[in-house]
């Protein structure tokens, strides 16, 4: 090989294996600055070094001179600069476009560990509410209680056999819903009022337990009495909005017991299952929510 190849393989080899070796003690990502430094002053030190020892080592051989003077120097450091600084780009875009795909791997991995989180909630949510309502009512009608237990425990397998889905058809959700109105009916009979009107939409998909929980957010923080009822409505906006609508008639909540677990559920959520945000309006007679209702199938 002549000299000028034994020149560019040193050139090409040598600095390949310094931009390795550096890339693994110093990161692009995380001293960029160090970094850049660090393989310039490489570049400086080692390409002189590597046109001294060769000359050196050709002269040495009886009838060889290798003729190169000062502008030879001056054009191999340039390219080798040329050289290094491409592996420098092709390093730094490496290791940015790695370090960019375990982000979005660690995000994806928390935000499916913070929906199943979200997902869970549902369950211990609503048992606690319903034994809540139960205690209550085993005070006040010790039958009632006795049939409100034994429909507790067929809503309570709709609970079990969906939390852990995404997204339920909103006629199953209603059919649920219904149940779980029975049992609030065994305990406020006609003074919760409830009008539901989702004619043509059955079809359409939302979070599962989301619909419940919302009347049990209106029926815990309102006062539902004979002279004031309770009035609930339900119905589908343009097509692709769920309005859940009630009276507003505050009652006095301990702060403990009133943290809004439900609605930051669902809000939560829905920022995993669409780009439509859940919209909560209280106005001075109303409460209303409105849920964006979803196409994509559970």
């Amino acid at each position: 090989m002549s000299y000028s190849g034994f020149m560019w393989l040193f050139f090409w080899k040598g600095n390949s294996y310094l931009v390795d070796f550096w890339n693994k003690k110093i990161s692009w990502l995380e001293q960029p600055g160090k970094r850049f430094i660090v393989g310039v002053i490489t570049v400086l030190v080692y390409t002189p070094f590597v046109i001294v020892f060769l000359n050196w080592a050709y002269n040495l051989i009886p009838g060889v001179s290798t003729n190169w003077g000062g502008i030879d120097v001056l054009i191999s450091i340039g390219i080798t600069f040329f050289i290094t600084f491409f592996m420098f780009a092709r390093s730094f875009l490496s290791n940015w476009r790695r370090a960019s795909l375990d982000a979005e791997r660690m995000k994806r991995e928390q935000m499916s560990t913070k929906y199943e989180s979200l997902k869970n909630q549902v369950n211990p949510h609503f048992l606690f509410n319903s034994l809540n309502a139960l205690t209550n009512l085993v005070y006040e009608n010790q039958d009632m209680a006795a049939d409100f237990i034994r429909k507790l425990s067929k809503v309570y397998r709709y609970v079990l056999d969906n939390q852990s889905k995404e997204v339920v058809k909103l006629e199953t959700e209603l059919s649920f819903v219904n149940s779980y109105l029975f049992l609030q009916r065994i305990r406020f009979d006609d003074k919760l009022k409830v009008n539901i009107d989702i004619s043509g939409y059955e079809q359409k998909m939302i979070p599962p337990i989301a619909l419940q929980m919302l009347f049990e957010n209106a029926i815990k923080h309102n006062t539902i009495a004979e002279e004031e009822p309770l009035n609930i409505d339900v119905f589908v906006e343009n097509g692709d909005t769920l309005v859940i609508k009630n009276n507003l008639q505050k009652k006095n909540i301990p702060m403990e017991e009133s943290a809004g677990v439900g609605l930051k559920n669902i809000v939560a959520r829905y920022e995993f299952l669409s780009q439509t945000p859940v919209e909560i309006t209280e106005e001075e007679s109303e409460f209303i929510v409105k849920l964006p209702l979803l196409s994509f199938s559970s």
